[in-house]
């Protein structure tokens, strides 16, 4: 299900995504989003509506101090808050010691993150990301509208190519930035 798709633009982040929710065969629009901002960053998620609930309203984002490194940060304070959030409310994994969560997008100090399901922080050297059962296809969106200079514009065709494509996105579509 879903397709969120992040973009870098002049210093913004922009984030999209649709309103599907998707369970087998079934198929529901959902009133609540899939994207959100918090503070200075902005979100969007996959993988699950509890994972988004948690990151959204019971994240306790770190401080970040001014002498460390946004990615470093991202790395170290920021996944460990996720992580403690994501396993106090119930919905991280483990399995044999490794423990895992779900899939999202960070923007956060003009940069965009890619967060997978075993914490890793990804930088998409291309200034564009997307997570979902849609991503290839607005991954290939992105990239063909590179020459378009309006970033809603290019976030709203890859959610449309994706929903076009693929059997788990729907929209309406909500596009933030921060």
């Amino acid at each position: 299900m879903t397709c969120i798709v992040g973009l870098i633009n002049n210093g913004k982040v922009y984030i999209g995504a649709d309103s599907a929710g998707v369970g087998g065969y079934s198929l529901t629009l959902r009133a609540d989003e899939k994207v959100f901002v918090k503070g200075e960053f902005i979100m969007g998620f996959t993988s699950s509506f509890r994972m988004g609930q948690l990151l959204r309203f019971k994240l306790d984002i770190p401080y970040h101090k001014p002498d460390v490194d946004t990615y470093e940060y991202m790395v170290t304070e920021f996944i460990e808050a996720v992580r403690h959030c994501l396993r106090n409310g119930g919905f991280s994994r483990n399995d044999n010691g490794e423990e895992s969560g779900g899939k999202f997008l960070v923007g956060y100090k003009d940069q965009l993150f890619t967060i997978d399901s075993d914490y890793q922080v990804g930088r998409p050297m291309m200034g564009y990301d997307a997570a979902g059962c849609g991503e290839d296809i607005a991954k290939g969106s992105l990239f063909s509208t590179e020459s378009i200079d309006d970033p809603v514009k290019r976030v709203r065709e890859a959610l449309k190519a994706s929903e076009q494509f693929s059997a788990g996105v729907r929209s309406p579509f909500l596009i933030l930035n921060n």
